[in-house]
């Protein structure tokens, strides 16, 4: 998988990617080049077989304040409706790579996490925060409608509907606490402490059956838009391909010989 990339940081080490926006001056903005090339980026992983997990950190205390007010938001004002909608189109597929990328995303947050840079975090798989941490789904405060970006599909999932919809139609921040008491947060770490958080956690995935683990991931994304008998019969077929998968047979054998298993994502 490629490292090389241009309008955001990217390591890749032991089998984990770890990533983060480059403009800590501004609080992290996202540009037309970064959404970019961070479609680009998670969609090309789902195709590399070097990285078994994604950590998004944060850069200079922030996480990402959202679309950059002068690079994004005032050339849009003057975009016609065909080029708006290329533009909406873009950043949801952002999403749709981050959902498909089959490989587990670990989002750690600290400070301003805004607009886009809150619908990066709710597209991870796991979320660690700091107590500083502060997510607003703030699209309603610059005019638009809180459904961005899958806003409305994705976040009622992880923290309900009600509350949902209170970020979505008040964009106001959701504190730490907050996140971590409705299930947005996985957990909350001083700030010393988010990165190496975040790392462990993904390298206890790295270290797992990265197979099942994309298969995991596929089928809890796929599972949203399937029937409770689909989705049982999704599971099963899933199941069936990696109990063919020689990871499940190291796992027996481990267990038989008293041992814990290495895995070798095969």
């Amino acid at each position: 998988m490629r490292s090389d990339v241009r309008h955001f940081r990217c390591e890749i080490e032991d089998g984990i990617a770890r990533i983060a926006l480059n403009r800590p001056e501004r609080k992290n903005p996202l540009t037309f080049e970064s959404y970019a090339e961070l479609r680009d980026w998670f969609r090309d992983l789902a195709y590399a077989d070097d990285v078994h997990a994604v950590v998004i950190l944060p850069n200079g205390g922030n996480f990402s304040s959202g679309g950059d007010v002068h690079e994004i938001i005032g050339p849009l004002t003057d975009m016609t409706m065909k080029e708006l909608l290329a533009f909406t189109r873009m950043t949801g597929d952002l999403v749709k790579a981050m959902l498909g990328c089959g490989t587990p995303i670990v989002a750690a947050v600290d400070g301003i996490c805004a607009g886009a840079g809150a619908i990066m975090a709710m597209a991870s798989d796991l979320r660690i925060a700091t107590p500083d941490a502060k997510v607003a789904f703030l699209f309603n405060r610059v005019g638009l409608a809180g459904c961005d970006m899958g806003a409305c599909a994705i976040l009622p999932r992880i923290i309900g509907q009600g509350r949902a919809a209170e970020l979505l139609y008040l964009g106001r921040s959701m504190s730490a606490a907050e996140g971590h008491a409705w299930g947005f947060f996985n957990s909350v770490t001083e700030a010393a402490a988010l990165e190496g958080a975040a790392m462990d956690m993904a390298g206890r995935i790295a270290a797992g059956p990265t197979f099942a683990n994309s298969m995991t991931k596929t089928m809890l994304a796929q599972e949203w838009s399937m029937s409770l008998e689909q989705a049982i019969e999704a599971e099963a077929q899933a199941q069936a391909i990696c109990m063919q998968g020689k990871d499940f047979r190291r796992a027996y054998e481990a267990f038989v010989r008293k041992e814990k298993p290495v895995f070798e994502g095969d």
